[in-house]
């Protein structure tokens, strides 16, 4: 206890402390990129993108899908599947236990959330991977979501738009969790015969063995900017091959410029661009101005 406390009453309350409880928690948010303070609900209607220096930040598969798609009409495909534990996998703590943890933590049932909505009025299925749900892993359940997506999609003649944001394949699911890689290639290339087109957003990060499926598949691959993308981490291959990267080395502004993406677009200009991108692959006449 400092000399101030001791001849200060606890009863007498400064006016430092005062002012500091009668600011709510959380209403102030740092950027990690500009260390800019910002108001939380102002960058929330900026859709989580810093207004200083246009930092995106990671967010939900909900609130991705909530601002992509028009607000009616929306039905979710395969809400009903739930993950299952057949290998009883435990490694520091039962997969069962993580499953039911992050279930609490996100209120999904799994890591990917596939919804069929419409999009400037047009039908469309659009997928988002909730990074908070275990890393984004694929697992037999994401793989699945997926497939049922691609489907939809072919019954409904409509396009299909993947956000991927994942660690890769989720290893408690073993060989099962890598099968999804070749499950969902395949529902692609269904989708490909009926000639619908599939757009493939990664957003920060997209790595691991969704990557070296689904996300590099698309008839357009398209990234948000400064998006980390690739299979192993930079600080693995940086060991393997003993060699430094270059700067800013698997970032989406490098893929980009070595033929790896289409396009770089900013998450704000996302749900227009695209529309206007998948009328284009349509053959059908461009968004007019409102």
């Amino acid at each position: 206890m400092s000399w101030f406390e001791k001849i200060v009453p606890s009863r007498i309350k400064t006016r430092t402390e005062r002012r500091s409880r009668s600011v709510p928690e959380g209403l102030w948010i740092k950027c990690p990129a500009c260390d800019a303070v910002l108001y939380r609900a102002e960058l929330e209607r900026n859709l989580n993108v810093c207004p200083k220096c246009s930092h995106h930040m990671r967010i939900g598969a909900r609130e991705r899908l909530r601002s992509f798609l028009d607000p009616e009409p929306i039905v979710e495909i395969g809400a009903n599947l739930e993950p299952d534990d057949p290998l009883k996998f435990k490694d520091s703590k039962r997969y069962r236990d993580r499953l039911a943890v992050a279930q609490k933590t996100t209120r999904e049932h799994d890591a990917l959330v596939a919804l069929a909505g419409c999009l400037h009025g047009e039908p469309i299925v659009a997928c988002a991977f909730e990074f908070q749900f275990l890393g984004g892993s694929m697992g037999s359940v994401v793989g699945e979501r997926f497939k049922r997506s691609a489907d939809r999609c072919i019954e409904e003649r409509c396009p299909l738009v993947c956000f991927s944001a994942t660690g890769g394949a989720r290893m408690q699911e073993a060989l099962l969790s890598l099968l999804q890689m070749a499950k969902t290639s395949a529902a692609l290339a269904r989708l490909a015969r009926h000639g619908l087109p599939f757009v493939s957003v990664m957003t920060d990060p997209t790595t691991g063995g969704v990557s070296a499926s689904l996300a590099m598949l698309g008839d357009l691959n398209i990234a948000e900017p400064r998006a980390l993308i690739g299979f192993a981490g930079p600080r693995v291959i940086a060991q393997t091959v003993r060699e430094t990267l270059p700067e800013g080395f698997q970032r989406s502004e490098f893929l980009l410029e070595h033929g790896g993406l289409d396009q770089i677009i900013d998450r704000r200009d996302m749900r227009d661009r695209i529309a206007q991108l998948l009328r284009l692959l349509q053959k059908r006449p461009p968004l007019q101005a409102a």
